[in-house]
């Protein structure tokens, strides 16, 4: 029993990670119908600089973890503006061409990463408590989980009210329903794409500081390997869908953890999951038909 609740509880927060990245991702695709292969560089940005920051202003405490996760956020935000800007702004509409950029943009970042900071992994200390467990039913759980899964929750809840209560937000929700007819409306869109490229990549950063606690680690690969399952868990839940992709990250990774540890074969068990998704409903769980 205590084990199935270590797995559970552990697999949940491995979801909240993965709805993380996968929350950018599908509102970034639903707005806009770009697939951003660079979302994974958003996240290892931000989990570098707040590494950095967090090296030479002293780690340990609640204050400097905190405002580690403000500045993967940031971080994350400012690098996902730039890159809409620059780079995606000038090829809306030329999908193959979007692709290659954001693949180019993904694999130059990696490069840089390395140049900057090295292969090796670097280890970040947050406070003492994160380190430690919390009994629950007879397992031992560690304690960043309920921070992932916390900080994720109110991410969610966060961009929910955003959508549903802002004026961006309704134009955003709008233009996933239909673009085209926003823009004969005489509104400008383009800042609403800027603003949901922020949004992801805030949400990325903040992802990749919390990965670095939970892995233990940050690296120049962390954003690719978490890039992959949030890509399968945006195409399982709809993409283009936040309540999909947030209900999708809980499936997969609870699944990840439970295959993993009673048959090793926890990445295969998703892909599979993934290809009876596609076989059975192509758009996805919450996915709507073009």
């Amino acid at each position: 029993m205590s084990t199935l609740v270590l797995l559970l509880i552990t697999g949940v927060g491995l979801g909240a990670l993965y709805f993380l990245v996968a929350s950018g991702l599908s509102l970034i695709y639903g707005l806009m119908g770009v697939l951003n292969f660079a979302h994974g560089a958003f996240l290892t940005l931000g989990a570098f600089v707040a590494w950095e920051f967090s090296r030479r202003f002293g780690e340990g405490s609640w204050l400097m973890f905190l405002l580690s996760l403000l500045i993967g956020a940031i971080v994350g935000g400012v690098f996902a503006a730039l890159t809409e800007v620059v780079l995606i702004r000038p090829l809306y509409n030329r999908h193959i061409e979007q692709v290659l950029v954001t693949v180019g943009l993904s694999l130059a970042a990696v490069a840089i990463f390395e140049g900057v900071w090295g292969t090796d992994p670097q280890y970040p200390a947050g406070p003492a408590w994160l380190s430690g467990t919390t009994g629950i039913l007879g397992a031992q759980i560690p304690n960043d989980r309920f921070v992932t899964i916390i900080i994720a929750l109110l991410v969610l809840a966060g961009i929910v009210l955003f959508l549903k209560k802002t004026r961006y937000g309704m134009i955003i929700r709008a233009g996933v329903e239909n673009r085209s007819m926003v823009t004969a409306l005489g509104i400008d869109v383009r800042k609403a794409f800027t603003l949901v490229f922020t949004l992801g990549g805030a949400a990325a950063g903040l992802g990749g500081v919390l990965a670095s606690h939970y892995f233990g680690y940050v690296s120049p690969a962390l954003g690719g390997s978490l890039l992959i399952f949030a890509f399968i868990v945006t195409v399982i839940g709809g993409l283009g869908s936040l309540a999909g992709a947030a209900i999708a990250s809980v499936v997969v990774g609870v699944l990840q953890q439970l295959a993993n540890f009673y048959w090793g074969v926890g990445d295969f068990v998703v892909i599979v999951l993934l290809a009876v998704v596609l076989l059975s409903k192509p758009t996805g769980l919450m996915g709507k038909m073009a």
